[in-house]
């Protein structure tokens, strides 16, 4: 195999077995590794991206009271704590059966959209964004924020830095914190917004748009009149033809806090809506022995494995998803760069993984639009932050649009309102079959006659990375505890003893 070990990437090696191993993969939230088999002619038979942490958030939530779900689940990232956040009190409203007041429900839409606009930037400078603004074959030294403000200038590095800052300031305003807020209640919210406030809240929102449609813009100038960019966003080998899901508003639009979820199928026709708490009637879980994350299947398709197609019950979420199950945005700027979007890539639906950029910019621009209009509703700086629920817990099921995709939270409990059972689908998790077969597929598209090098193994890497996956949210383990061999030796290097749990 013609691949010296010098020419790989920090943390990559080849070996004699024809093995090539990424580990760890770079610029996501959580960890993993890449395992990439090679035949004797040096081309790929498998590769498998594993992800080997353990987070067990569904079995030690257990015994907790449920109000505590807001707190206990926006701990499992710190990169996407808002929307765990929200979903768990999403699901507690359901839960206790009550419907926040105008006012309160204002104010959560006002925080997630400020989060989701936040969250996008940061993977569009400083995660996804500089294999484009940079380049996938620039020197790894390069390929983070400081060679993308190499690239764009100290100034336009200012901006996203400064616009970060204000809309986490915004999102501790309400939630005492940017990170792990506590701001939601079953049934509202804990504090509102006052009237003397606003004034600023407003300028934001006009700076935030004004960021959104530079950020297009910077898009369009350094990837869109690139060919060489163009031809690799929609090459074969960032592209797969599966379903797609997430939810979407009364008139079929794209909508991160609510709505019902709806499902197309590869040729952009309808499969399914339905209503969050039926989900477990569509979404199923797939097992491997080489990954704590399960795969999520449509259940009335099933699982056929790791191919692509009307056949099998793989699907996809995040923003390229959301947009190809979406008939439109919701806001007018957004529905214009919505249109440009699939006009420039050849209609519904996009199938091309690393459209996912793009798409991600596109919702950047309504998250600002959507920011702008709350802050114009009169109700935003109403009082009535609260209805109490009076109702006994049972069952309560959450869905929201994380950055990442669709998510869902379950909660059961007994008559002290004590979970029983916790579930948690993640957007990762519903993205995770269709990540494993973007991985394999760029591997076999790209390695050729065992021949690597630093910005080809980069390239493949690219292929999670579109998803902005967040491993740690997503791990689990079934039936919630970890397979473990502990081997002990004496201090003359002999084996003692050897602890296996299986």
């Amino acid at each position: 195999m013609n691949t010296p070990t010098a020419a790989l990437p920090e943390g990559a090696t080849a070996s004699a077995s024809r093995r090539i191993t990424i580990d760890p993969v770079t610029r996501l939230e959580g960890h993993g590794k890449i395992d990439i088999f090679l035949d004797d002619a040096g081309e790929v038979e498998r590769a498998y991206l594993q992800v080997p942490e353990l987070r067990g958030f569904e079995v030690f939530t257990r015994g907790r009271p449920v109000e505590e779900m807001p707190q206990i689940t926006s701990r499992i990232c710190g990169v996407c704590p808002t929307a765990h956040h929200l979903a768990a009190t999403k699901a507690l409203d359901d839960l206790y059966q009550v419907e926040p007041p105008v006012t309160a429900r204002l104010i959560r839409e006002l925080v997630y959209n400020a989060f989701m606009l936040e969250d996008h930037a940061l993977h569009v400078y400083l995660l996804g964004g500089p294999d484009f603004i940079v380049g996938p074959d620039a020197p790894k030294e390069q390929r983070n924020v400081v060679g993308v403000l190499h690239k764009v200038g100290q100034e336009v590095g200012l901006k996203v830095i400064s616009m970060r800052r204000r809309i986490r300031e915004l999102i501790a305003y309400f939630g005492g914190k940017a990170i792990h807020p506590v701001l939601g209640l079953p049934g509202g919210v804990s504090k509102g917004l006052k009237a003397e406030d606003l004034p600023r809240f407003q300028a934001l929102g006009q700076d935030a748009l004004e960021f959104a449609l530079f950020t297009l813009q910077v898009f369009k100038d350094i990837v869109l009149r690139n060919e060489h960019y163009v031809t690799l966003i929609t090459s074969p080998e960032y592209t797969h033809r599966t379903y797609y899901l997430a939810l979407v508003n009364e008139q079929n639009r794209v909508s991160f806090y609510d709505g019902e979820v709806r499902v197309i199928d590869p040729a952009g026709k309808e499969f399914a809506r339905f209503p969050a708490r039926r989900y477990q009637e569509f979404i199923a879980e797939h097992v491997e022995p080489w990954s704590y994350v399960k795969f999520c299947y449509l259940k009335p398709v099933g699982w056929h494995g790791f191919e692509e197609g009307e056949n099998n019950g793989v699907y996809s979420v995040a923003p390229l998803a959301r947009l190809n199950v979406a008939e439109g945005m919701a806001t007018p700027l957004a529905q214009k760069a919505y249109e440009e979007f699939f006009s420039v890539l050849g209609g519904k639906p996009v199938h091309h993984t690393l459209a996912n950029h793009w798409a991600r910019v596109v919702e950047m621009i309504q998250a600002a639009e959507t920011i702008c209009d709350l802050v114009k509703r009169p109700e935003i700086t109403g009082t009535e932050l609260r209805v109490l629920p009076t109702a006994k817990p049972k069952v309560g099921i959450g869905a929201i649009e994380a950055p990442r995709g669709t998510l869902f939270h379950q909660y059961e409990t007994d008559d002290q309102g004590l979970v029983t059972r916790a579930n948690l689908i993640v957007a990762t998790q519903n993205n995770a079959a269709r990540i494993a077969m973007s991985v394999e597929r760029a591997a076999k598209g790209l390695i050729h006659k065992g021949i690597v090098n630093e910005g080809l193994l980069n390239r493949i890497e690219m292929a999670f990375r579109a998803y902005d996956p967040c491993f740690g949210c997503a791990t689990h383990a079934l039936p919630g505890h970890l397979p473990l061999r502990v081997r002990i030796f004496d201090c003359q290097h002999r084996l003692a003893r050897e602890i296996i749990q299986q």
